[in-house]
């Protein structure tokens, strides 16, 4: 019985509440450097750390405001297509030519460098990078009514159930867009109207 308690153990990360995301946002808007353009950057698309950081200006198709993450850095080796809300693709377009978080000693921001922007923020022992992504996934579960296989596609989730995955053939990405879209607005929020009400984000 260790045993298995051993092996089933979970991680968890720090995260945010969504209640909590309008003021942090603010907060970070007011932040200057790479660091802070990644966090901001990684909040707003739900990406992973590794992906956001490791952006480059290549990946970005402005005419049609889509981050396309190559395959090598998704951790289902898959390439995975982004919708860029306005202020996204704002922040990939004042990045840097090559990549868009350069470092200081390296080709880009470290993640430390992120932590350290949290912790001098006052969110150290409350919020982690990767903890933003639970934060994403608790507003988009109960502040909109966006089907579940939409919101896992948007965090590029593998599909768990065999025979779902092998008719899948889409992205679903014009639905994941109106739902980051709706995410980015929600973070631009003032904190005052944190509390909002549930938006529908229907199928067309």
């Amino acid at each position: 019985m260790v045993l298995f308690n051993m092996l089933t153990k979970v991680e968890h990360h720090p995260a945010l509440s969504y209640a909590e995301l309008p003021a942090f946002m603010e907060k970070l808007r007011h932040q200057q450097g790479p660091a802070a353009r990644a966090l901001e950057f990684t909040i707003l698309t739900a990406a992973r750390l590794g992906e956001a950081r490791n952006a480059t200006a290549q990946e970005i198709d402005h005419a049609n405001k889509v981050w396309v993450v190559p395959p090598a850095r998704m951790k289902a080796r898959k390439e995975h297509r982004v919708p860029l809300s306005e202020r996204a693709a704002e922040i990939a377009g004042q990045g840097g030519a090559d990549y868009l978080f350069p470092g200081v000693r390296a080709n880009t921001v470290d993640a430390m460098s992120m932590r350290r922007l949290l912790e001098k923020m006052g969110y150290g022992e409350r919020a982690s990078v990767h903890g933003f992504r639970s934060t994403f996934r608790d507003w988009a579960a109960e502040r909109t009514a966006t089907p579940r296989e939409v919101c896992e596609q948007a965090l590029a989730h593998t599909i768990g159930n065999a025979v779902e995955a092998a008719y899948r053939r889409g992205d679903l990405f014009d639905k994941r867009r109106r739902l980051m879209d709706a995410w980015a607005e929600y973070c631009s929020q003032p904190p005052v109207k944190r509390a909002g009400k549930v938006v529908p984000l229907r199928s067309a």
